[in-house]
């Protein structure tokens, strides 16, 4: 018998469905009668089984499924629990491991669909007759294959910080060829900015220039600098991108020497604040095409700016950012009576947390663009208890304040700077954000420049005042101006702006468009070590992606009838993606004709070619009309009010 006939009887088998139902530990059954559904799902037509678990996705919820499909009691499985988007991969693994077809399972969602927005009857009600519509569409189900497109044994990353160097290493000892792609003309990013690292207290130059002398020596990276991504085409497993590299302007410099002077740079050089210098300077613009397997986005982050006049920001030279102050401390005297900045003795040093971080609406003013920083940036609080040890402890005639609304020195070792400020008598004023610190003028009434005026609440709202000759601004991040790249590779972004995984805990480095994934803070804030680390699960998955040779994708792709398809082209004009549908020419009974044509690679599944189609030519796999129209009838029916 040929594979095409054992797998056209497949087809044509009769359809036993399996119902399996979670408890979801009470998230489910608070508020749905699982058992009351179970009995009447169990009396469905094409329905031969019918169970509970208390955890479906648990390993005795799993063997549960495993047993009835290896009796052959059940051909088709419906899973009734949380979102798919936690547990599809679980349970299409389950059917793999009971050596059935993994697209004979369809889900139905009673836990965010129903038991988080329903109570009583109306929560039982509706999961009866959304698990009533997955096995009719069980019914309809074929089993599927998934479509498999070579994978290029090659990655890209983008972004030359710390995150972007750790995943190209990590790529590289896989034995994977990487390209690294760095805007600027420097390697190492926003770490390049700091002196040490808190807490362990080792030099930012130390740790980049250890990391970065392994990329640069590896003969499977080639580094980029210079250079951003200007086209962008392609798949998984086949991208390709067009680069275009130029020679840097004063701006790409940031704090390193003026382009006119880095040509007499040596390769491999640590310049302070600016990063490692690679190579030589282009002279001229260049463009080139790149093909690769995987995209690893290494983007990082931006300090925040305060606007004009926020703690007196640009109205006062005393005013100044916590990068500035660390770039002082780095240049300054290693040790004194007072601290010394631009030549001025610092006896009084106000430290101002979360200047551009937990903004609240009504409260703080938007941006031109009307946004607000809602989030917590995470690092600020441990950077500036850093600073005001190392002031304290290398220049004990400079007193130091911090006014804050929470400490939140969160990851190990962190809350020992909170306690080390302490004994070092750093003073410490809580303010609530409905009543910010105001930094006002005093060099009319006394010898310090500035006053920081405040409601301390741990002194129950006492109404205070500090003499400060520096008022330093712990600025948060925000996510890099990628608008680009969102735009070319379609990428998803969170409100918050930084760009968004697909689930935090189960895919937390991987993003929809499979192929491409996240490292470091393009995604959120983090410290050196979370970078890191999440760098490391990025290369990881790269690597295990391109590991086989190939890619699998699920097949819920559209499929063209060609006995139906005249040629009309309105699919293709609705098509979302470019290039997935086109109109070809090819010869049927023995007449040229121009039909319709899939790369399923490229497809996104979303439908909208079907809705247009004149002649009910084009269908997705996994989600055609036949399906739907099963599910419809069925919550319509009897059957599922019974």
């Amino acid at each position: 018998m040929t594979e095409e006939k054992i797998k056209k009887e497949k087809n044509n088998e009769q359809a036993k469905v399996g119902v399996y139902i979670c408890y979801c530990g009470g998230n489910i059954s608070d508020h749905v009668d699982v058992e009351a559904v179970r009995e009447k799902v169990a009396k469905l037509p094409g329905v031969v089984a019918a169970r509970t678990n208390m955890f479906m996705c648990s390993d005795p919820g799993q063997e549960m499924i495993m047993e009835d499909l290896k009796k052959g009691t059940v051909n088709r499985v419906v899973v009734a629990s949380c979102a798919p988007s936690l547990h599809e991969t679980t349970f299409r693994n389950t059917l793999i491991r009971a050596g059935m077809n993994p697209y004979i399972y369809d889900h139905a969602n009673i836990r965010e669909h129903v038991s988080w927005v329903h109570h009583g009857q109306a929560a039982t009600d509706k999961a009866t007759r959304l698990i009533s519509a997955a096995a009719a569409k069980a019914e309809q189900l074929v089993p599927l294959e998934p479509i498999r497109v070579d994978a290029k044994p090659h990655a890209t990353v983008i972004g030359g910080g710390i995150a972007g160097l750790r995943a190209a290493k990590d790529l590289a000892e896989r034995g994977i060829d990487v390209a690294l792609i760095e805007k600027s003309p420097f390697l190492g990013g926003q770490l390049a900015r700091l002196d040490r690292v808190a807490p362990t207290g080792e030099k930012a130059h130390d740790l980049l220039e250890e990391l970065a002398g392994q990329v640069l020596a590896d003969p499977a990276i080639s580094v980029h600098t210079c250079t951003t991504v200007a086209r962008f085409e392609g798949f998984v497993g086949s991208f390709k991108l067009g680069l275009k590299n130029q020679p840097p302007s004063p701006i790409d410099t940031d704090a390193g020497p003026a382009p006119s002077v880095l040509n007499n740079l040596e390769p491999g050089a640590y310049v302070p604040f600016a990063g490692i210098y690679p190579n030589s300077i282009q002279t001229a613009v260049e463009e080139l095409t790149l093909e690769t397997g995987v995209i690893i986005l290494a983007t990082g982050f931006k300090t925040y700016k305060p606007r004009r006049g926020e703690y007196g920001f640009k109205e006062f030279e005393q005013v100044i950012t916590l990068p500035e102050l660390i770039q002082s401390l780095a240049t300054a005297e290693k040790e004194g009576g007072c601290l010394v900045v631009n030549g001025r003795e610092i006896r009084s040093v106000a430290m101002i947390h979360c200047v551009g971080s937990r903004q609240i609406p009504g409260i703080h003013p938007e941006d031109e663009s009307g946004r607000l920083n809602e989030y917590c940036s995470r690092t600020c609080c441990s950077a500036t208890l850093n600073a005001a040890n190392t002031i304290r402890e290398a220049y004990p005639g400079t007193s130091v304040y911090e006014f804050y609304r929470d400490i939140r020195t969160y990851g190990r070792g962190q809350e020992e700077l909170y306690s080390q400020a302490s004994r070092n008598r750093v003073v410490f004023l809580r303010f609530e954000a409905e009543e910010s610190p105001q930094v006002v003028d005093n060099s009319a009434s006394g010898d310090f420049p500035l006053r920081v005026k405040a409601k301390d609440t741990l002194t129950f709202g006492e109404e205070v005042e500090v003499p400060a000759d520096l008022v330093v601004l712990a600025t948060g991040m925000e996510p890099m101006g990628i608008s680009e790249l969102v735009e070319m590779m379609k990428l998803p972004v969170g409100t918050d702006r930084f760009l968004l995984e697909v689930h935090p805990k189960l895919r937390p480095v991987e993003l929809p468009q499979a192929g491409i994934f996240l490292a470091g803070t393009c995604q959120a804030p983090m410290d050196v070590g979370e970078a890191c680390n999440a760098a490391g699960g990025a290369a990881v998955k790269a690597a295990a992606l391109l590991g086989r040779g190939y890619v699998e994708l699920d097949p819920f792709v559209a499929e063209v009838d060609l006995e139906k398809c005249k040629g009309s082209g309105a699919c293709v004009e609705a098509c979302l993606a470019d290039g997935a549908l086109q109109l070809v020419q090819m010869e049927i009974d023995g007449r040229h004709v121009r039909r319709a044509r899939v790369t399923p690679a490229l497809c996104l599944g979303c439908g909208a070619c079907v809705a247009v189609c004149p002649e009910n030519a084009i269908d997705v796999n996994g989600w055609t009309l036949k399906q739907y129209e099963a599910m419809v009838d069925r919550i319509l029916s009897d059957d599922a009010a019974a």
